[in-house]
Parts: C-alpha cells; sequence; structure tokens
C-alpha cells in the first residue's frame, strides 16, 4: 500500500535503496510504493495486487507522475495463485509487502504470512532487501521477526523503522509494523 500517512518511514527506507533494483511491491494496492521507487530510479517494479480497481488507480498516479510506463508492471492477481508467474519474473532486489490484516477468503496475516515467506525465498536476488509491513493490532511487534527465523532463514531481521514523530502511537504493538529484513551476515 504504502498511500497512508504512517507509512512514510517505509517510502523513505525504500528511496534510500530502490536506485537500480527490481523490486516486487505484494498488495501494491493504489502503488504508492512503486511511485516512490520509479521515482527514486528502480529499473523495474512489478505490483500486484487482486483488486484491478485499485491497480487502475495505481496506473493513473504512474502517469500523474511521469513515470515511464514501460518499467511498471500491474497484476492483478492473488499472490498465492501467482508464485510461478512471480518467480518468472524475478529475481528481485527489493521486496515490499504491506498486506491487509484481515481480508477474508483472500489473507489473513496470522495464517497466511508464513506461507507468503516460503513462497518468497525462491523469488529473491542475492542481497535481496525485505520490508515487511503489517497493519494488525492483535499481532505484536515480534510476530514478523519470529515467521522471517522459521520460513525464511536465510534473512535476518535488521530493524524497525521508526513511527513518524507526528503521527504518535501509545501501544507500538498495535500500530503499523514496517520492519526491514537482509540477508544475513549482509
Amino acid at each position: 500500500m504504502g498511500f497512508f500517512l504512517d507509512a512514510r518511514p517505509g517510502r523513505q527506507w525504500l528511496r534510500e535503496r530502490a536506485q537500480g533494483k527490481r523490486v516486487l511491491n505484494l498488495f501494491s494496492y493504489t502503488c504508492s510504493f512503486s511511485v516512490v521507487a520509479l521515482q527514486c530510479g528502480a529499473a523495474e517494479v512489478i505490483n500486484i495486487d487482486m483488486a484491478k480497481s485499485a491497480l487502475a488507480t495505481g496506473q493513473r498516479n504512474h502517469a500523474l507522475n511521469g513515470l515511464p510506463p514501460e518499467r511498471a508492471r500491474f497484476l492483478p492477481h492473488d499472490v498465492f495463485r501467482s508464485t510461478r508467474n512471480l518467480e518468472d519474473l524475478g529475481p528481485y532486489d527489493l521486496v515490499i509487502s504491506d498486506p491487509p490484516s484481515r481480508q477474508k477468503r483472500s489473507f489473513e496475516a496470522d495464517k497466511d504470512c508464513a506461507r507468503l515467506l516460503q513462497q518468497l525465498a525462491r523469488m529473491l536476488a542475492p542481497g535481496a532487501e525485505i520490508l515487511a509491513c503489517l497493519n494488525a493490532p492483535y499481532l505484536g511487534a515480534a510476530f514478523l521477526p519470529e515467521l522471517f527465523e522459521a520460513h525464511l532463514k536465510s534473512c535476518e531481521y535488521v530493524e524497525r523503522l521508526p513511527q513518524r514523530e507526528d503521527f504518535p502511537e501509545k501501544d507500538l504493538d498495535c500500530c503499523l509494523k514496517m520492519q526491514a529484513f537482509r540477508p544475513r551476515g549482509a
């Protein structure tokens, strides 16, 4: 997604890393992360979201920002049913994953994040970094690092991106969690 105000630290993280990279933007919604990546010199961005209308808005966002259409793809697919296609389009240097916390019959974070990480393992280029975002108040800050440790052992937790100072939260376990991961030993 990346569209919301509290996602600004994630967009900044991406700005610092996008130059020349192939980016996979999972659950892309209106493609805000894609716009930032391409503005900062990403070689290509693959946007995937089940909602065709959200991707259509994403395409308009790219056009409004004067971004070259040949450097972005918009795939209206279910992440889990498009694994082979995403593998064929990869590998990816940067992955942004910002799934819904609960969306009936498509994604439920507490059940599906582990399966997503298992599939990502086959799509990563050497040295690939991941920004995993999750806005699920019922899942604490340790949820994603523990899943990476169990299901994507090739990556290690780096940091949780800070909350915006102008968007304070009382309970950091209940707000948006943006956590960065990289290959072990990198």
